[in-house]
């Protein structure tokens, strides 16, 4: 009989820019569909400074993503999404970018009667460096998650056991059924929060958490809630008899090197320090005025500022560390903190059930409304409510941290997660797709709402047996972005034109939408006979988020008669609409 492993195994919405009429042709030198950094395949083991070309990227995305990223700094739409941030971007062993914009310390304090905010002098600001420490707030999940799939490797836990068989107290209240597994991907019928804050003593915390009823039996709904990792870190502390903050450093930080990362930042780095709230009430469940160099999360403070849910701080620089760490599959220079089956776990859904809301554990999977066109179904990331993120794209080997202080001075300023979404689009478009055929291919672009179309001239089909071959490239904003296949005997009347790709897959309405592993597919689609058959491709972008975009490339028609177009003669190129496609640099 084969053994068992131990884990026992045998969110959410922005919109902008335009696109004119066509797409873009694109034009990549470069050796992959998808272009590995320099330096080889062999994953490397530490990050250093380079370029975009060392990274394998391109330049002019990166730029375009700092600068669209100091708009934000600006009214957004009313006031700035954040006072500053810190902007880290790279791909394989290399960090092509790590930029501060803004300011880390601006505000004084929050004046609700006017809705403005009360600065501090110009020489008690202090603006973003590379290092500036962040509370990283739910970033903090992560850290948790791992130390428990570190402790399901160890045989200490098991994903499939229930909570109360390591915490009695907890299986109250309708809670004895909810497992490990449930906690870490939010599966386990857990509401949002509770206020924790609002009793003095830690034991009538606990007690809160062990009478919390579930609103949904478990595994039967996801719904995101800071008590999965409360209580996760319960469990930890219980099964290995040491406190968050210590395994934190033993079994991680230490390990990795990332010695700006902790709970509880001693006084001396205050300097270093974003700030965040003018923390009042009623928007804030608690009067402690400026938050600086203290955990925000209330419930987190109520804790002592170790929670497994929020808490943590940390730089852009470590999470890069700590990201790099997880795409290597688990293990940084000499120093391994999980066996690559564990990231693999942590990089593969566990909420089939739940389509939008994707998980492996700890770790949300696929969501566009902060990773842009960076998600795919195997990109893995989180989000903060003081305004970070970290996005690994496993799929690309390519990271992107922002960290922004965007409560800073208040929570009510900023909404949405355009910054974050705009980054990864950005980090997306700078990872090179190489044309299938020669150096050229059409490329849809990646604006939201919109349509971008290529079209060929008309072509007698009446020879019979007349089919289009092609290569087609596509990443799309799955069910709201949609690639379609259609043709028109008479100018006005489109029709979806049903076509196959690699390996016998059949496309009936004509169309492709989501994820097709970012690599090219051979297309085949039957045509009709008609003297004048027109055919194009047609992409349409909702005004949401996006996907990296759709390309065609090696477009032939073929009829009983010979061949009725062929891209690569001059003469059928220069017929093809757009005519004199934008050139990009991929």
């Amino acid at each position: 009989m084969a053994e068992q492993s131990p884990f026992g195994l045998t969110r959410r919405h922005l919109g902008r820019g335009a696109l004119a009429l066509g797409g873009a042709l694109a034009l990549a030198p470069l050796p992959a569909a998808a272009a590995p950094p320099t330096g080889g395949g062999r994953r490397p083991a530490t990050l250093r400074y380079g370029s975009p070309a060392r990274a394998g990227l391109l330049d002019a995305p990166l730029r375009d993503l700092v600068a669209d990223a100091r708009t934000f700094l600006g009214p957004s739409p009313t006031h700035p999404w954040y006072a500053g941030a810190v902007l880290l971007a790279g791909r394989g062993g290399t960090v092509a970018l790590h930029e501060p914009i803004g300011m880390a310390v601006r505000y004084r304090a929050y004046d609700e009667r006017s809705g403005t905010a009360v600065e501090f002098p110009p020489g008690e600001q202090l603006p973003m460096a590379r290092d500036t420490v962040f509370d990283l707030a739910s970033v903090s999940k992560l850290f948790t998650s791992i130390l428990a799939v570190r402790q399901i490797e160890r045989g200490a836990l098991e994903l499939e056991r229930t909570v109360a068989s390591y915490l009695p107290e907890f299986g109250a209240a309708g809670k004895q059924d909810i497992t490990v597994r449930q906690l870490l991907t939010h599966t386990s019928g857990f509401r949002s929060w509770i206020p924790l804050y609002g009793v003095p003593t830690h034991a009538e915390r606990l007690r809160l958490i062990w009478d919390e009823r579930p609103l949904n039996p478990p595994g039967t709904a996801y719904l995101y809630s800071d008590l999965n990792l409360i209580s996760l870190q319960l469990v930890l502390e219980s099964v290995t008899g040491r406190a968050l903050d210590a395994l934190l450093r033993t079994d991680i930080t230490g390990p990795l090197g990332m010695r700006s990362t902790r709970f509880n930042p001693p006084a001396s780095w205050k300097p270093r320090i974003a700030a965040t709230e003018d923390a009042r009430r009623p928007w804030s469940g608690l009067d402690r005025g400026l938050v600086w160099g203290e955990v925000h999360d209330e419930n987190a403070y109520a804790f002592g500022g170790v929670a497994g849910h929020a808490g943590v701080f940390s730089t852009a620089w470590d999470l890069a560390v700590l990201g790099r760490a997880l795409l290597n599959g688990g293990s940084y220079g000499r120093a391994r903190i999980l066996r690559p089956e564990s990231v693999e776990l942590m990089f593969t859904d566990f909420n089939t059930d739940f389509p939008g809301d994707e998980h492996g554990l700890g770790f949300e999977l696929y969501q566009h409304w902060y990773m842009g066109a960076l998600a795919t179904p195997r990109t893995a990331g989180h989000t903060g409510f003081t305004g970070t993120s970290l996005v690994l794209d496993p799929s690309t080997d390519s990271f992107l941290v922002v960290l922004g202080n965007s409560v800073h001075p208040v929570r009510s300023w900023r909404s949405g997660s355009a910054p974050r979404v705009a980054a990864g689009n950005h980090l997306a478009r700078a990872v090179p797709v190489r044309p299938a055929h020669g150096r050229t291919a059409w490329f849809s672009g990646m604006a939201s709402g919109t349509t971008a179309t290529l079209t060929l001239p008309p072509l007698d089909t009446t020879a019979g047996d007349a089919a289009l071959r092609c290569a087609l490239w596509w990443d799309t904003e799955p069910r709201a972005d949609t690639l379609v296949l259609e043709a028109t005997a008479d100018g006005t009347g489109w029709r979806p034109v049903p076509f196959t790709t690699d390996g016998g897959d059949t496309h009936p309405a004509g169309s492709v939408t989501g994820w097709s592993g970012r690599v090219w597919h051979r297309v085949t689609a039957p045509l009709p006979g008609a003297p004048a058959l027109t055919l194009r491709w047609r992409y349409t972008t909702d005004r949401l988020y996006v996907g990296r975009g759709a390309y065609v490339d090696g477009l032939r028609v073929a009829t009983g008669s010979g061949t009725a177009f062929d891209e690569t003669r001059p003469g059928d190129a220069a017929r093809v609409v757009p005519v004199g496609w934008e050139v990009s640099t991929d």
